[in-house]
C-alpha cells in the first residue's frame, strides 16, 4: 500500500518548516503572512505529489471541516437533485463541500443520519425534514450548530427555513381547472401529515368551495410498490367515473397516475384533465403536454445556501434567530388542462 504523504514529508522534501506548510494547506497563508511566492510554491508541490489534507483532523484544529450535511427525502427525485446541484455549486465557490443523503421520509433513518453527520463533525445542516425528528433538530440548534430547513417545516422547531407557497399554488391550479370548465376535480396525494402536503390539500379543497365542489381525495402510501400505486389509482378512477380532472400532488405520484390513465384508455384532456405539482422536463414533450406547477428551484437553492453561509460565516448572527423565506411557484399551462385542446 502506498504510504500517505504527510505535512512533515512535504516540509522535509521542500526543505522548509512544517509550520509554513501547515499554514498554507489549511488556508492561513495570508493570515500568517506567508509570502505569495512561497504559498504558490507549496501549493504547486502539494498538487504534484497528490497531498490531500485530513478534513477530520483539520476540523479538530480549526473547529471547521468546511463540510455541510444535506438531508433530503430522495436524492433521485428531480426536484431534490436539482436543488442539491445548485446548492453544491454555490457552496463550492465559498470553499464548502456538500455531502448528501436520502432519508426516504423514514424517521429512524433520519435520526441515524443526523448522528452520522454529527460524528463527521459537519459544520451545518440543510434538511428537508422527515416527521418525528423535532428533538434531534432542536438538539443541533441548542448545540449552536447551524440548521436551515427547506421544502417543509416541522412542528416544534424554530429555525430558518425556505418554503414555497404550497397552498396558493395548489389553489391557483384548481381555479385554473375551474376556469377551463372542469367541475368534478379529484386529487391524488401521498398519505402524509407534513405541512407542505397538507397545504396543497387545503389549497385544493378551498378552491373547490368556489363552485361548491365536493373534495374527492385518494391517498397513496409513500414509496409504495409502483405497480400497486398504479392499480390503486386505476381503481380510484374507475370508482369515480364522474371525475373530469385530477390534481396530482407530486410528480412521482403523477408518474404512476399517468400510467393508470393510459391503462384505462382515458383521453387527456377530453376524458380527464391533468395538473401536476412539480414540473418535469419531460412534461412539455408529452402528447398532450402536461400542465404543472413549477417550483423556483434555483431560488430555493440560492436562498437556502445563503442562509446557511450567513450562519456559518457571521459570528454576530444568533444561531437561533429564525428567518422565513417564502417563494412563489408558477403554473405552467399546457395542453392537459384545457378543454379547447
Amino acid at each position: 500500500m502506498k504510504k500517505k504523504i504527510t505535512i512533515g514529508d512535504i516540509a522535509q522534501q521542500m526543505g522548509i518548516s512544517k509550520t509554513a506548510v501547515s499554514f498554507v494547506v489549511n488556508g492561513k497563508a495570508k493570515e500568517k503572512q506567508i509570502s505569495k511566492a512561497l504559498e504558490a510554491k507549496i501549493l504547486e508541490y502539494t498538487n504534484k505529489v497528490g497531498y490531500r489534507p485530513n478534513q477530520f483532523a483539520q476540523g479538530l484544529r480549526t473547529g471547521q471541516t468546511k463540510i455541510i450535511g444535506m438531508m433530503v427525502e430522495d436524492i433521485s427525485d428531480p426536484f431534490f437533485s436539482s436543488v442539491a446541484r445548485y446548492i453544491e455549486e454555490d457552496a463550492y465557490i465559498k470553499g464548502y463541500k456538500i455531502i448528501y443523503c436520502s432519508t426516504e421520509n423514514d424517521t429512524q433513518k433520519a435520526k441515524d443520519l443526523i448522528r452520522v453527520y454529527r460524528n463527521r463533525q459537519v459544520d451545518g445542516y440543510i434538511i428537508a425534514p422527515s416527521p418525528g425528528i423535532e428533538k434531534e433538530i432542536n438538539d443541533l440548534i441548542d448545540d449552536k450548530l447551524p440548521v436551515v430547513l427547506f421544502d417543509r417545516t416541522i412542528p416544534g422547531v424554530e429555525t430558518s427555513n425556505v418554503l414555497v407557497n404550497n397552498y396558493e399554488a395548489a389553489n391557483d391550479a384548481i381555479l385554473h381547472f375551474i376556469h377551463q370548465g372542469f367541475r368534478h376535480i379529484g386529487m391524488v396525494t401521498v398519505a402524509s401529515e407534513q405541512i407542505q402536503m397538507q397545504d396543497r390539500k387545503e389549497g385544493y379543497k378551498d378552491a373547490l368551495k368556489r363552485i361548491k365542489g365536493i373534495p374527492n381525495i385518494k391517498e397513496v402510501a409513500y414509496h409504495e410498490d409502483k405497480d400497486k400505486v398504479i392499480q390503486e389509482i386505476e381503481d380510484f378512477l374507475k370508482s369515480n367515473k364522474h371525475l373530469d380532472a385530477v390534481f396530482f400532488a407530486t410528480n412521482y405520484i403523477a408518474e404512476s397516475g399517468l400510467e393508470a390513465v393510459r391503462n384505462l384508455g382515458l383521453r387527456i384532456p377530453a376524458d380527464i384533465g391533468i395538473i401536476v405539482f412539480d414540473d418535469h422536463n419531460l412534461y412539455r414533450l408529452f402528447s398532450p403536454s402536461i400542465t404543472a406547477i413549477s417550483q423556483p428551484i434555483k431560488e430555493i437553492a440560492t436562498n437556502t445556501i445563503a442562509l446557511m453561509l450567513q450562519l456559518l460565516e457571521d459570528a454576530d448572527i444568533n444561531i437561533k434567530e429564525k428567518k422565513n423565506i417564502s417563494l412563489k411557484s408558477s403554473l405552467i399551462v399546457r395542453e392537459s388542462s384545457s378543454l379547447d385542446t
